[in-house]
C-alpha cells in the first residue's frame, strides 16, 4: 500500500495542495493531466527527491517522509532517463543488480531477458550518447525493473517511442508488472495510455487531484467540466433540471433528456460520449421508453478516420457521434439523411459548471467543438 497524505511542496511559483492519494500493492496507478498539474513533483515527493513541507508518504506500511531515495525501495524512472553516460547499457543494467547483489549468470540472464523483451538486447555493448531517446528509454526501464522494486515510478515512459513500439510495450508493461505484482505509478497526459494500462487513474490539475477512480468511471463520469473536457470528445450543451428528483434536464430550449444519475444543484452541463450514442435510420418523434432517450435528428459532416467514423448531428440537439466504421457501413448513412439519435439515460452525465478564475469570462459549451 502507497499513502500519500496531505501532501504540499512548494516550488517557485507552483505548489502540490494537500495531494491525497492511496495505491494498493500490486496496483498500476496512472496519474493524469495537463502539462504543469504538477505530476512529476508528486513523483519526485514519493521517490524522496523532495521533501514534503506538509503531510506524510508511506510505503508498504513503513513511513518514508524523512528517508532519502536510496533507502525507499523505489525505483524512478525519469523523463530524462539519467543513465551513466561512462557505462555501457549492459552496465546501466547490471548496477542495479549489483546493489541487489546479483551477478554472474543470474545477472546475464536478467540482463538478456529484460533487453529482448524491450528490443535493445542488440545494443548491450553501446553507449547512451549513441542510442535514441526511444532506445535510452528502454534501458532506463529496464535498468529500474532489474532493481526488483516494491515501487515504480514511471515518468512519461513511453513518450519517446514510436507508435509500434508504444503499443508493444504497453502490453508488456502491463503484463510485466502485473505478473511481478509490482506497484505502479505512472505519469503521463495521454488518456488512451491510461486507458490501456491503469487500473485506477488519478487526475491532477493546478498541484490537487480532482478525482480517482477505475478508467471507465473517469472517462464516462467526470467529476468537473474540466475533466469533462480533458478527457476529450465528449458532448458538452448548458442543461436545466425540471423535476425535484433531477431525473429530467432540458437542453437548449426544446429537447428533454432523461437520466439515471440526477444531479440538481448550481449551473450544470450535460456531457454525452460520442460513443454512447446509437443512431437508427429514418424520422421518429422525440421519445424515452426502456431507458432510452429518442431524439430525431439528420446526419450532419460525416468524419471517417480509419477504425470509427465521427458524425454531426444536426437538429435541436446538435451531437457529435462516434460509431466503428463497420456500423456506419452497415446503417447506409449519407449527409443529410434523417436519423433517430438513441440515447441511454445513463449515458446522460450532469456535471457542474467550472467557475471562472478572477479575470476570466465563462467559458461557453460548444456541442461541435468541446473537446
Amino acid at each position: 500500500m502507497i499513502d500519500v497524505v496531505n501532501a504540499h511542496k512548494v516550488l517557485g511559483e507552483f505548489a502540490l495542495r494537500g495531494v491525497d492519494l492511496r495505491v494498493a500493492t500490486g496496483e498500476y496507478m496512472v496519474v493524469l493531466g495537463p502539462t504543469g498539474a504538477g505530476k512529476t513533483v508528486l513523483l519526485e515527493c514519493v521517490a524522496g527527491i523532495h521533501d514534503l513541507e506538509e503531510g506524510s508518504v508511506h510505503l508498504h506500511g513503513r513511513d518514508v517522509t524523512d528517508l532519502p531515495p536510496e533507502k525507499r525501495d523505489v525505483a524512478y524512472v525519469p523523463q530524462d532517463y539519467v543513465l551513466f553516460s561512462h557505462m555501457s547499457l549492459k552496465g546501466n543494467i547490471e548496477f542495479s543488480l549489483r546493489l541487489r547483489g546479483v551477478r554472474g549468470a543470474e545477472a546475464d540472464a536478467i540482463v538478456r531477458r529484460l533487453t529482448t523483451t524491450l528490443g535493445i538486447d542488440h545494443l548491450l555493448d553501446r553507449r547512451p550518447r549513441t542510442l535514441s531517446g526511444g532506445e535510452q528509454q528502454r534501458g532506463a526501464l529496464a535498468r529500474a525493473l532489474a532493481s526488483d522494486p516494491q515501487l515504480l515510478l514511471l515518468d512519461e515512459p513511453l513518450s519517446a517511442l514510436d507508435e509500434g513500439t508504444r503499443a508493444d510495450l504497453t502490453v508488456w508493461l502491463r503484463d510485466t508488472t502485473r505478473e511481478l505484482g509490482t506497484t505502479v505509478i505512472h505519469v503521463c497526459h495521454n488518456f488512451e495510455e491510461a486507458l490501456d494500462l491503469a487500473d485506477r487513474i488519478a487526475v491532477m490539475r493546478d498541484g490537487r487531484i480532482l478525482q480517482v477512480d477505475k478508467p471507465a468511471e473517469v472517462l464516462r463520469r467526470p467529476a468537473t467540466e474540466f475533466l469533462a473536457r480533458f478527457m476529450g470528445g465528449a458532448n458538452l450543451l448548458p442543461a436545466t433540471v425540471l423535476d425535484p428528483e433531477g431525473t429530467r434536464v432540458l437542453v437548449g430550449d426544446r429537447v428533454e433528456l432523461h437520466t439515471a444519475r440526477p444531479r440538481g444543484e448550481g449551473e450544470l452541463l450535460v456531457a454525452i460520449r460520442p460513443e454512447s450514442v446509437l443512431l437508427q435510420p429514418g424520422s421518429a418523434s422525440a421519445t424515452q421508453a426502456n431507458g432510452m432517450n429518442a431524439i430525431p435528428s439528420s446526419v450532419g459532416r460525416v468524419f471517417d478516420r480509419g477504425r470509427a467514423v465521427t458524425i454531426d448531428l444536426v437538429g435541436d440537439l446538435p451531437l457529435t457521434v462516434s460509431l466503428t466504421y463497420q456500423a456506419f457501413a452497415a446503417l447506409g448513412l449519407e449527409e443529410g439523411a434523417p436519423v433517430c439519435a438513441l440515447i441511454p439515460a445513463d449515458a446522460v452525465h450532469l456535471v457542474p459548471r467550472d467557475q471562472p478564475g478572477p479575470g476570466e469570462s465563462p467559458k461557453a459549451a460548444n456541442p461541435l467543438t468541446d473537446a
